[in-house]
């Protein structure tokens, strides 16, 4: 029968049990304890509806929080074998590397769990924001939670080197200060992305929700961060595009206009005759005229003789920004033309080439 004071390591039996009876235990109640500090969460600020993301998304982060606490509390219980002969935890040796490394270890878990709780806020804060009408607030939230992330990361790391690696963190802000300036001019470009996303909150050229055109991409608008835009293509891509370009270049907010227009041509043969363009075209005109969802501005004019037809040109403004009312009603019109036409006994043109042989007479 062993002794209770047989040693191991310079350690009885005792410690080591007490040694592995606290890390059991933690495995057993951690998940109760992180369940009681999400509670605890929610009832701070009174919303126990969202307790399915909060415990999907801190059950985690929570849990190894207090692992590593019962951790120092299960090696506490342990000594340092005396014939290893280690160096006092304030000199460099393994008890400072242990030492460090576990206080690194904890605090970047803290970190992470600020970082989740913020995520869960701005959840919460987005989808009050689309239950109201503006888009500001829409575009706003993105933008600071994003702050607020880099704000706790930039805390967090002074706490680090300040606390752990006992850098004097006074003397560090004043070096970065000198150095400031070097900084700004090899992050040139960064800054300039930055003070772009400033000026999209404060000018306003679009919010997130609307469609806007930048050179050769089209979008819907659905974040503004810090460095860049990102736009979601009507191909379903997303696309991101740096904030500076945004300001400096040439936008057009689709969302802003009342009206989409659509506009091009159709062909008729040229053994059409001049009466049944006439027709067709004053069809067409009041067609579109009489449509419920176009406007009284579209025009429908013979407008040129092509190659290999005579080409009428048709513009109409659909009374909607929508993406799927425009190329519905585009459609509706496009079938309408369709018939017009097969009514008057006319038929679309396609590209031809006549091709005539002249006979020499010797």
């Amino acid at each position: 029968m062993i002794s209770l004071d047989f040693q191991i390591l310079d350690n009885p039996i005792i410690a080591w049990m007490s040694f592995l009876l606290i890390i059991l235990l933690s495995l057993v109640i951690r998940r109760f304890i992180s369940k009681r500090v999400i509670r605890f969460i929610l009832n701070i600020i009174n919303q126990k509806n969202i307790e399915g993301d909060f415990n999907e998304k801190l059950n985690k982060p929570i849990n190894n929080i207090i692992f590593m606490i019962f951790i120092y509390l299960a090696f506490n219980q342990l000594n340092y074998p005396s014939n290893w002969n280690l160096a006092p935890s304030d000199v460099f040796g393994l008890k400072m590397i242990l030492k460090k490394g576990y206080s690194l270890a904890l605090c970047l878990l803290i970190i992470q769990l600020f970082l989740k709780i913020e995520d869960v806020f701005g959840e919460i804060l987005k989808y009050r924001a689309n239950k109201t009408k503006s888009k500001l607030d829409d575009q706003l939230i993105p933008f600071a939670i994003d702050s607020v992330k880099i704000i706790t990361i930039i805390i967090g790391f002074f706490i680090i080197i300040g606390n752990i690696f006992n850098v004097n963190v006074t003397a560090l802000a004043a070096g970065l200060g000198v150095g400031g300036i070097a900084i700004a001019m090899a992050s040139k470009e960064s800054l300039e992305n930055l003070l772009g996303s400033f000026t999209i909150f404060l000018d306003r050229p679009f919010t997130v929700g609307d469609i806007v055109n930048i050179g050769n991409i089209t979008g819907v608008v659905e974040k503004v961060g810090f460095r860049s835009t990102r736009l979601r293509t009507f191909d379903r891509s997303l696309v991101t595009v740096p904030n500076k370009k945004m300001v400096d270049a040439e936008l057009d907010n689709l969302g802003l206009r009342p009206v989409r227009r659509a506009k091009f041509n159709i062909g008729l043969t040229y053994d059409t005759k001049k009466e049944t363009i006439k027709n067709i075209v004053e069809d067409v005109q009041n067609m579109i005229n009489e449509h419920p969802m176009t406007n009284d501005d579209g025009r429908v004019r013979f407008m040129e003789f092509g190659a290999s037809s005579l080409d009428i040109m048709i513009v109409f403004y659909v009374n909607s920004t929508e993406w799927d009312d425009f190329i519905n009603t585009k459609e509706d019109i496009n079938y309408k033309i369709i018939d017009i036409v097969e009514k008057h006994n006319s038929s679309f043109a396609f590209p031809s080439r006549s091709i005539y042989i002249e006979k020499s007479i010797n």
